[in-house]
């Protein structure tokens, strides 16, 4: 699999490289947002992993011109943590964004969410763990730490669909085409609804965070 890295801070660019190489994927490496499409439009890249700060064109536009010809998965990496720069990129067509700094293990497992996502395959998994909370699919039951907690099966399937890549904010649009198994363009009360039901059940609203604009992520409460 080849990764296209567009990095312009060396330090960081090597570092990321390496751990990219050391985990068995091919890098290629660019520092201009016109080299980075001029690249993916030449095919052969698995994986966008794209800075925002670059030094001729902001990575939002890289993102938008990408977004016109190809759907290979996009990673945006940056240092900006706001909500509007998460929602501004991910409405632009970007598959997941992470802030600086991070490790490269959860890069990795980012890489490989997005490449499954894309290929239409999910690993089958049946027992998952997110900090306390505890899931079996086989069973179809879940828990907080020694406290069994009861959910309608649709409920069952969001938490699971959130819960596989914690920290992933997944679009109300996706969320509904694969959970509810619609593409629905009008009211998402019904989402809403359910995940106002699933934060109650799990004792702290902060479990699933909205993220405006966008859609919601499954998050660790310590």
């Amino acid at each position: 699999m080849t990764i296209l890295l567009v990095e312009d801070d060396r330090a960081i660019a090597d570092a990321l490289v390496d751990g990219l190489r050391d985990n068995g994927f091919t890098v290629t490496h660019v520092v201009l947002g016109r080299e980075a499409v001029a690249k993916v439009r030449g095919g052969g890249i698995t994986t966008v992993i794209l800075d925002l700060g670059l030094p001729d064109i902001d990575g939002t536009e890289v993102c938008r011109q990408i977004r016109t010809f190809s759907h290979v998965p996009i990673i945006v990496a940056s240092a900006r943590e706001t909500e509007m720069d998460r929602v501004t990129v991910l409405n632009m067509g970007a598959d997941d964004y992470v802030v600086k700094p991070f490790g490269i293990k959860e890069l990795v497992a980012r890489i490989h969410a997005v490449i499954r996502r894309a290929s239409g395959t999910v690993a089958p998994v049946t027992h998952i763990e997110v900090g306390a909370l505890v899931i079996d699919t086989k069973s179809r039951t879940a828990s907080i730490g020694e406290k069994s907690v009861a959910f309608t099966p649709k409920e069952f399937d969001l938490l699971t669909y959130l819960a596989r890549e914690p920290g992933t904010v997944f679009r109300r649009a996706d969320i509904l085409r694969d959970v509810w198994q619609t593409t629905w363009y009008g009211t998402t009360k019904t989402l809403d609804a359910h995940v106002a039901s699933i934060r109650k059940k799990l004792g702290d609203p902060e479990w699933v965070e909205s993220v405006r604009g966008v859609g919601f992520t499954l998050r660790i409460v310590s």
